[in-house]
């Protein structure tokens, strides 16, 4: 696990985006009996189910080191998922000589705190108590029915991300009807500077009214109260209306903050 994290780390600094993600992080430290690695001071690969990750000191690159890690870590057949976070050409070359195509972008897009916040009135939003996890978890399962990686949260899944040490509940709002949730948004501070856009999810019942711009606002205004400088965001780059949402508040996209999937 040292190993791991120290080259992670040396990774995320060299190319400003994390090598591995919250999903991964999560089974290494509570199901680490689920992860199969291999693991040399150099880089690391590591397989969950059919989720495959190599990641590469950044010293000890172009070597053909995670050429070696992939070819020892890739079984011989079934569909295997592998990200590239910053879409490497390196990565993109190593994927297409061992058969994964690329299937899925998800972009990073970024707010500036310095630009004014709309305004929002709803008194159907407030903090997350946790009386709402069953309907938190029913309305993720709902909004997240075709996204396999936030989509299957459960209940131990939701104990887990809460005792994660960011975990805030006044930075998880939620928008109710009565005794149920219809929507809720979960806002994530990386550190003093920069805020996140962690989840938003909306009741398919809910939808058309709205309810992802208020939501989106209330913790763009909560994480503003905070003092963060920059907010940050991950959204499917065909998700257009998600994308229009999030530019009409002020979000942007650049080339570099796009993060690939290959699939085999």
């Amino acid at each position: 696990m040292e190993s791991i994290e120290r080259v992670s780390a040396a990774a995320e600094a060299a190319d400003g985006a994390a090598p591995l993600d919250e999903a991964t992080w999560l089974t290494l430290r509570h199901r680490p009996e689920s992860v199969r690695s291999w693991v040399r001071d150099e880089g690391f690969a590591l397989l969950v189910g059919v989720e495959l990750s190599v990641v590469v000191h950044p010293d000890a690159r172009g070597r053909g080191i995670g050429r070696t890690l992939l070819e020892q870590a890739l079984p011989e057949d079934g569909e295997l998922r592998a990200w590239s976070h910053g879409d490497h050409p390196a990565a993109a070359a190593l994927a297409r000589s061992h058969g994964f195509e690329r299937v899925r972008e998800l972009w990073v897009m970024r707010r500036r705190m310095d630009q004014p916040l709309p305004a929002y009135d709803d008194a159907r939003v407030r903090s997350y108590r946790p009386s709402d996890a069953e309907e938190l978890i029913r309305v993720n399962a709902a909004a997240f029915a075709h996204h396999p990686e936030q989509g299957s949260m459960d209940a131990a899944n939701l104990e887990e991300r809460m005792a994660q040490p960011w975990f805030d509940p006044a930075g998880l709002l939620v928008a109710a009807d009565g005794d149920r949730l219809i929507g809720f948004h979960w806002t994530k501070q990386h550190s003093p500077e920069l805020g996140e856009v962690y989840v938003v999810g909306i009741d398919p019942a809910a939808q058309g009214q709205g309810l992802g711009k208020v939501l989106t606002l209330a913790g763009l205004h909560h994480l503003a109260s905070k003092g963060v400088d920059e907010v940050l965001l991950y959204v499917e780059s065909d998700n257009h209306p998600a994308v229009a949402v999030y530019s009409g508040l002020g979000f942007g996209h650049a080339d570099a903050d796009t993060h690939v999937m290959y699939r085999r």
